[in-house]
């Protein structure tokens, strides 16, 4: 495959990840109410690595696919996902889908700046500024002190700064490993961490709060009905699909390119909040959504000019 289509392709990953993903946020927050959040990402954790073994392990080589160089990377990034996911899924028991959407595309400011931490890159004044401009957006939806503030959208902001871990491991752990091993992986960290949590909280004794992002957490597992049980499968198909179709499309360009098509996520998230829940965000929220996509979209802009500028080894993450 030429540089070219592999771009292209890779792409068409980037966007079916993003419609994939959106499926899955919509159907773990249409669960909300009845489950235990970890009662939920198990289930769907145990049909994702059904899928993946099935299908994506096969297309990726085979068994010989789940091999990986650095296991220890491989358990960090799990538990940055596992903890990601559970603050963002947290998150929608109580706010909009949009906006808890637009809050977790704060990760990749957050990404420039740990990459400065932990990996010695440069980032100039112009970029510093695009990341002031998204934690500007993230403060207005956010709304501190207001009568509308909720903390629950503080989940959003912690899932992106475990996302934006997950991304500069990843950087550390390159392209050796396939899309199938990283997306195998991190489900099988789903599944153990989530049965542990079952084992100490699922009897719901700790439930009852009143509030429903701890409640979520808190609350006892129950038996699913018929109903439900087709819901939860399309939660974990979308997760599968979602996380190997990411993960193809960060080995297949560079970073720079594939990001911003992420940000197709959103309108997504809109469309499936208006629809299945009827949200609607408020022009408070829309000036944050702007402020945070167009400072995150400038942040990768300015990326593709550095590297045009002083050429380094491609950062592709899964």
């Amino acid at each position: 495959m030429s540089t070219a289509s592999a771009t292209r392709f890779a792409i068409l990953c980037a966007l079916g990840s993003a419609l994939a993903f959106t499926v899955n946020d919509t159907t773990i927050k249409f669960l909300s109410g009845n489950y235990a959040l970890h009662q939920l990402v198990l289930i769907r954790a145990a049909v994702a690595i059904i899928v993946t073994l099935a299908f994506f392990v096969p297309l990726d080589g085979g068994l010989k696919s789940l091999r990986i160089t650095r296991p220890l990377l491989h358990l960090a990034r799990g538990m940055c996902v596992v903890f990601a996911n559970m603050a963002f899924f947290m998150s929608l028991a109580t706010i909009k889908i949009a906006e808890a959407t637009a809050i977790l595309f704060i990760a990749p400011l957050i990404i420039t700046a740990l990459a400065v931490i932990f990996l010695g890159e440069n980032v100039g004044p112009r970029r510093w500024i695009a990341i002031l401009v998204g934690l500007l957006g993230v403060f207005i939806m956010v709304r501190p002190g207001a009568g509308s503030f909720q903390a629950a959208a503080l989940l959003p902001l912690v899932a992106a700064i475990a996302y934006a871990m997950l991304h500069v491991l990843t950087r550390k752990i390159g392209t050796a490993d396939s899309a199938a091993a990283m997306a195998f992986y991190i489900q099988l960290t789903f599944i153990v961490v989530c049965s542990l949590i079952g084992l100490v909280l699922g009897d719901g004794r700790f439930a009852g709060t009143g509030y429903p992002s701890i409640d979520f957490v808190l609350r006892a597992w129950i038996w699913p009905p018929i109903s439900d049980w087709g819901i939860i499968a399309l939660a974990g198909l979308s997760s599968a699909v979602g996380g190997y179709l990411v993960s193809q499309a960060y080995r297949l360009a560079p970073a720079s390119i594939i990001a911003p098509f992420e940000y197709a996520a959103l309108p997504l998230a809109l469309v499936w909040g208006l629809l299945i829940f009827g949200e609607w965000p408020d022009w408070l929220a829309w000036i944050g959504m702007a402020l945070i996509i167009a400072s995150g979209l400038y942040a990768y802009s300015r990326e593709r000019v550095v590297e045009t500028v002083d050429p380094k080894p491609v950062q592709r993450v899964p």
